[in-house]
């Protein structure tokens, strides 16, 4: 599992748990996922460009 997917997952999940928190973990979780996605691309976008 590389460290990106990892980033993703922790998103995720505390999408989730602010989610159910408010009743609503499906949104929760579709927003933690954005966030996972645009967090890695932020901190990976350098070394990508390096290969």
């Amino acid at each position: 599992m590389k460290q990106g997917d990892i980033i993703i997952y922790g998103c995720v999940i505390i999408g989730a748990g602010i989610g159910l928190t408010l009743d609503q973990a499906l949104p929760g979780v579709l927003v933690g996922l954005g966030l996972g996605y645009l967090i890695k691309h932020a901190l990976y976008k350098d070394k990508e460009k390096e290969r």
